[in-house]
């Protein structure tokens, strides 16, 4: 597939096809089908990059986040007013809930900005920090600072602990960050007292090997699962009246259905 350039008069300007000629150079050729395209203003050059990467989904969130700002500006440039939510997505040729991703990663502290991009110099398979971990980090560390769980300082404190264990390996899943949203709504639902909550914070925090599970295990793990079960039990109830009201004849397999459930209720209310 020929490189599509434009003539820059200093010489030709790559707009597609950066891979295929730095491979051409590798394998030592010294021509490459290209086709010449008009120079494009700035604004343009730019809408055609998002294009160009987005048809690929190879273009990490932070330089996307980052080119989408140079969009902004340009935008702004040319027509005197900064592109709504609305108009930045179709530049970008992105979904407004994508542009809204990316306008969060760069409300992060510039320290963790710097650091994702130090990361981004590494090869992919040696890289232990991403955006998607330091944005879910941020979200649960932040569910535990509205419930007062934890201060301001105590927030960073955490967020860089529980950054420090994905480097480390003690975790390991990126969406592991989201039980402590869930500890938070445990606290504001008075499951478990502030007081708990904040124990576990605080051994993420001073205890390099303890982890998110361990956290969510020794605080709320049983009353978050039986808040699960009590909704489904809500919602049965509810569709069984509703069956009842209709008076529906009931088959064979919903009543075999109730009559383990009838069994199972039985012998968990037996129990001490």
């Amino acid at each position: 597939m020929p490189l599509s350039v434009f003539d820059d008069d200093a010489g030709f300007v790559i707009l597609d096809g950066e891979r295929r000629w730095r491979c051409a150079i590798k394998l030592g050729l010294d021509r490459v089908p290209v086709i010449v395209q008009p120079k494009p203003d700035r604004l343009t050059n730019i809408m055609m990059m998002f294009a160009i990467h987005g048809s690929r989904q190879d273009w990490d969130p932070l330089p996307t986040a980052l080119k989408l700002v140079e969009l902004e500006k340009e935008f702004e440039k040319q027509r005197g007013h900064p592109p709504n939510e609305t108009e930045l997505a179709e530049l970008a040729s992105l979904t407004r809930g994508e542009v809204r991703r990316l306008k969060n990663l760069l409300g992060l502290p510039k320290s963790y900005l710097d650091e994702l991009l130090k990361e981004l110099e590494k090869p992919r398979s040696r890289q232990m920090i991403t955006v998607d971990i330091v944005l879910e980090t941020t979200r649960g560390v932040a569910a535990l600072r509205r419930r007062d769980v934890v201060n301001e300082e105590e927030e960073e404190k955490l967020r860089q602990a529980i950054i420090a264990k994905f480097r480390s390996g003690v975790i390991n899943n990126t969406v592991a960050p989201r039980q402590l949203a869930r500890i938070g709504r445990a606290v504001e639902r008075a499951d478990i007292s502030r007081d708990t909550a904040r124990n576990v914070a605080m051994r993420l925090i001073k205890e390099p090997q303890f982890s998110i599970t361990d956290a969510f295990t020794e605080s709320v793990e049983k009353v978050d699962f039986e808040h699960g079960v009590d909704q489904v039990v809500g919602r049965l109830i509810t569709n069984l009246e509703r069956h009842q009201e209709r008076r529906y004849r009931m088959g064979e397999g919903l009543r075999e259905s109730l009559e383990k459930l009838r069994l199972t209720i039985t012998r968990l209310l037996r129990e001490k």
